[in-house]
């Protein structure tokens, strides 16, 4: 598909109400202060027809215009700057490595064309046509607002369809942050007020602190070749399939996002021992929530990097059992650890972690994040749900990014490899689903 996307407006949106004199220099966390400065991005795809409301992606269907499309720009805009007066560092610029310069000029909202209907886009969704609609990747907008903390691009199709794009800084937004960002946004936009006040952890948890023992931190994951991004759509009945293949460990089941997490990295493994023909001993780094996890729990609205890194080491080949159950234990074990991620303690456990990863260096190194759960198709602004929705990410090698499908009982997984690996990976990925 030869796709076209012209940018036509960039305006900044600043917050409805000033940040108060107090609130003007936000610290960050420990935990965000050890964050590259990269942005967490999603796409939300949205139909101006009924008819593909309930579509699965790959049908292809007409949409016609409607007549809300025409002014919902405006109307995005206004309730943007209702919620960033809650939301008020997202307003700033990054200051420096531990603070956000909360000067309220604003979050950076981009207007777009595209050249095709959104049905068309749909037909088949392609890792590479997705960047067009992130405005992080445009390096005239880039310009436009260094440091920013949070970009937003409104993108219409011809057929009256959108894509709304948030890119927020993660140096402060996970992706449970950026959920309570998007509800605080779509409730504003459909009038609603009694949405919670996003909590702002900041350095009362963990205090940011001087890290030149042991950072920079190590760039294991960029690319020392070319990569590719391609999506994989697990199907429930697959899904359930696999479970019962595996069976109970300890009288628990896989989970949905174990089973598929734990087929991808078998599949990824063994094309990389393909091509180098050693069993080199690997390890998974699990994207795990400490919210739940605290000895006195994090409120869900928490605004912050409240996740942590549970690593499993694979130093065999292992059948998908052994796998799954290799990162329940991990999991399991980590869970443990949590309560300490506070204080004095908590920076204990992040430096051992950090000095740590020496263990790690002659490893095969692979990072899974979940957004299974999240209620992304629930992302309604007052024009429909979400038709289809994205998770893509900053493409670093050997990455697993896991979304529900919009029916919530499958799973898409966005897998970014080499490309020779990537090549082994889906000649075998039929395969590895009829033999697990």
């Amino acid at each position: 598909m030869e796709l076209k996307v012209d940018i036509i407006a960039k305006q900044r949106i600043k917050p409805s109400s000033p940040t108060p004199t107090h609130l003007k220099n936000f610290n960050l966390s420990l935990l965000d202060q050890i964050h590259p400065p990269i942005y967490g991005l999603i796409i939300l795809f949205y139909s101006a027809d009924t008819k593909i409301e309930d579509a699965d992606i790959g049908d292809h269907h007409q949409c016609r215009p409607n007549s809300l499309e025409r002014n919902n720009s405006q109307h995005l805009k206004n309730s943007l700057a209702e919620t960033l007066t809650s939301f008020y560092p997202m307003a700033g610029k990054l200051k420096d490595a531990i603070s956000v310069d909360c000067n309220d000029e604003g979050a950076l909202f981009v207007e777009a064309n595209v050249n095709c209907s959104l049905s068309e886009f749909l037909t088949k969704p392609d890792a590479k046509l997705l960047n067009h609609f992130l405005p992080t990747n445009d390096p005239t907008t880039r310009d436009f607002a260094p440091g920013c903390m949070g970009i937003i691009q409104f993108t219409r199709f011809q057929c009256g369809g959108t894509a709304i794009s948030v890119c927020l800084s993660h140096k402060l937004f996970d992706v449970s942050s950026l959920i309570t960002f998007l509800h605080g946004w779509t409730s504003n936009m459909r009038g609603y007020s009694q949405t919670a006040s996003p909590v702002f952890i900041g350095d009362s948890l963990l205090p940011p602190r001087d890290l030149s023992s042991f950072m920079p931190r190590p760039n294991y994951m960029l690319p020392p070749g070319k990569l590719t991004t391609k999506r994989f759509v697990f199907e429930a009945a697959k899904i359930a399939g696999l479970k019962a293949n595996v069976g109970s460990i300890r009288k628990q089941y896989p989970s949905r996002v174990e089973i598929v997490m734990a087929l991808i990295l078998k599949g990824a493994m063994s094309a990389s021992r393909s091509i180098t023909g050693s069993v080199k001993p690997s390890v998974l780094f699990q994207a795990v929530d400490l919210r739940r996890r605290m000895n006195k729990p994090l409120p869900k609205n928490s605004i912050g990097n409240l996740f942590w890194l549970a690593p499993v080491v694979i130093k065999d080949e292992m059948d998908l059992k052994t796998m799954v159950y290799k990162m329940k234990e991990a999991v399991n074990e980590f869970s443990l650890k949590a309560s300490k991620f506070n204080g004095e303690e908590g920076f204990s456990v992040i430096s051992e972690f950090f000095k740590g990863r020496e263990d790690y260096k002659d490893m095969e190194r692979y990072s899974c994040t979940s957004w299974c759960k999240f209620p992304l198709y629930e992302t309604d602004f007052g024009f429909g749900k979400p038709v289809w929705v994205s998770s893509t990410s900053v493409a670093f090698k050997n990455t697993i990014v896991l979304v529900d499908t919009k029916q919530g009982d499958g799973i898409e997984a966005w897998v970014t490899l080499e490309e020779e690996n990537m090549l082994i990976f889906e000649g075998n990925y039929q395969g590895l689903l009829d033999s697990a």
